[in-house]
């Protein structure tokens, strides 16, 4: 049997159009150190930090105020034993108005407990989907990784130790 992928669901009090828009600026909310295009259909971007992650990721579906989907095609962890754990998964968010509010429905398809990965990137993600999406949605300010900083104490305490 096969563990469930990674999710996790925001509500937020903006339109779905302010959730798509925020979501599609992940330079906004995710990292600094994103290059490429991250709005279009087809869009890549390649994201790292320093020596210890990076990946490329294409857009493969964007429908407007409703959903977004990444495709992981190329990853690098220095600190897992399989370094291209993220390689081939899909990130989706899915946008849906409700009681005059906004839920995005993040999943990282493929990203389950058998990962070595998996505890530092669920709550990574959490971290930037619940405070850092939540915040530029809310704010129009994220909290995104600034280049060359680790994005949280816990992060920089686990990838130190590898």
């Amino acid at each position: 049997m096969t563990a469930p992928d990674f999710t996790t669901t925001l509500v937020v009090n903006q339109s779905a159009e302010e959730a798509f828009n925020a979501i599609n600026n992940p330079r906004g909310w995710w990292s600094e150190e994103i290059e490429g295009g991250t709005e279009k259909l087809n869009d890549e971007f390649n994201y790292h930090f320093e020596d210890i992650h990076s990946c490329k990721i294409k857009l493969i579906e964007v429908i407007p105020n409703q959903k977004v989907v990444w495709l992981v095609m190329e990853n690098y962890f220095k600190f897992t034993t399989d370094k291209t754990e993220w390689t081939g998964t899909t990130v989706s968010f899915e946008i849906a108005e409700k009681d005059k509010q906004t839920e995005i429905r993040f999943t990282h398809h493929g990203l389950v407990p058998e990962y070595e990965c998996f505890e530092i990137c669920r709550g990574a993600w959490t971290n930037y989907i619940q405070n850092s999406l939540g915040s530029l949605i809310g704010t129009g300010k994220g909290l995104p990784n600034a280049k060359g900083t680790p994005r949280t104490e816990k992060e920089a305490e686990f990838l130190s130790e590898k």
